[in-house]
């Protein structure tokens, strides 16, 4: 069985960059004061509300908790105004690329291995986050987005649809995945998934079976650890280790 690394599937918040604490967080709070609410998410009750994932459906939530009757249209201004301020934080510069991120990537890029977004935000924030994030190059091939799929993750709906205009086989593919609905997503896809948190805390999901953790991507200042999975043989995640996770896991089903 051929098992080269041929594409892979990158969550973006919390997997690309660290964008949670960075950049939504204020936005909600910003969004809320704009428009009179008596809201203020601490970051305790924020990574309690990232169970839920999608900001309407994280605001709705929130609402139905403390019994306040919030229509569709308050739902939905709150979040436009959530993404105005979103934007103009990234505008700012104030999301970076997560350690060995922008290594691999440019790697895989030069390895010809095609690489895709598969994320639960809207295009708007993806495009313009990739366009400040990478500066111009843009070595993702498309981007399933929110606005793409009628399911968000941990539906597997984002990455079928991502694998159907792939064209590529799931054994030739890999997936990044930093959160419980990302990792439950990939993997009812039956996509070979690497879990590397973010700088958000996770229990995982118990019922989740991963055969890949790594601590980070890691770089030459950073190394990255291998937590479960193949044997790292430098200081950082490369083109020659997702090969070898492939191989195991091929090597693991015969």
């Amino acid at each position: 069985m051929n098992t080269n690394l041929e594409g892979v599937y990158w969550d973006l918040d919390g997997t690309i960059a660290n964008t949670e604490l960075e950049a939504h967080l204020p936005a909600f709070n910003y969004a809320f004061n704009d428009l009179g609410i008596n809201w203020n998410w601490d970051i305790n009750k924020y990574i309690q509300l990232l169970s839920i994932n999608g900001g309407k459906n994280r605001i709705a939530h929130y609402a139905k908790s403390r019994n306040n009757a919030f229509s569709d249209e308050l739902i939905i201004k709150i979040h436009e105004k959530k993404q105005f301020h979103y934007l103009e934080l990234i505008k700012k510069n104030c999301v970076n690329l997560k350690t060995g991120v922008n290594r691999l990537i440019k790697e895989l890029h030069t390895k010809k291995v095609r690489q895709f977004i598969v994320t639960s935000s809207s295009r708007m924030q993806v495009d313009l986050l990739v366009e400040y994030l990478f500066n111009g190059f843009n070595p993702f091939e498309f981007i399933i987005s929110s606005d793409d799929v009628e399911l968000k993750k941990p539906n597997p709906l984002p990455y079928l649809k991502a694998v159907q205009l792939s064209g590529i086989k799931t054994n030739n593919s890999i997936v990044f995945e930093d959160s419980n609905p990302g990792l439950i997503s990939s993997l009812e896809a039956k996509l070979p998934t690497i879990f590397v948190p973010s700088n958000i805390p996770i229990v995982l999901d118990e019922n989740i079976k991963l055969n890949c953790i790594l601590d980070s991507l890691g770089d030459e200042n950073n190394v990255a650890n291998v937590i479960k999975g193949p044997k790292i043989k430098k200081k950082y995640v490369d083109y020659d280790f997702l090969n070898d996770y492939l191989k195991t896991i091929s090597n693991a089903k015969n």
